[in-house]
């Protein structure tokens, strides 16, 4: 079962370029080697806030909105171990922006999904 989105109120009309991303925050120095605590204030903290959407995985948070908006959550973020009293916040993010089309998280699934069921040629993109 595929993990659904945090919902936000409606993404704004005016939208010119839609960003994906990839989010992993390490909080470093701290005693417990569980990393939960920190990752459940930063989930808290995007629950609060309407500017991206996003959904937890295993090794970190996709996020989808606006360039500026995505950029300006993930600095948001980034401090989090150092609000919880961590010395050291390493950030790990994959960005990626379109400016052809909007396109989702669930659209680039969707995309390979159904490249799989239509069983395409493998070999179409080998070179040698």
């Amino acid at each position: 079962m595929r993990a659904r989105f945090r919902t936000i109120p409606a993404i704004r009309a005016n939208i010119r370029v839609m960003a994906t991303a990839d989010l992993t925050v390490i909080g470093l120095g701290r005693a417990d080697p569980s990393a939960g605590e920190y990752i459940a204030e930063i989930q808290r903290r995007l629950a609060d806030q309407t500017r991206v959407r996003y959904r937890l995985h295993a090794m970190g948070t996709e996020l989808e909105g606006t360039t500026e908006d995505v950029l300006a959550v993930v600095a948001e973020l980034h401090r989090v171990p150092f609000d919880l009293g961590l010395p050291r916040s390493y950030l790990i993010l994959k960005l990626d922006e379109r400016t052809d089309k909007i396109q989702s998280l669930d659209d680039k699934v969707r995309s390979v999904e159904k490249r799989l069921e239509d069983r395409q040629d493998p070999d179409r993109w080998r070179t040698a």
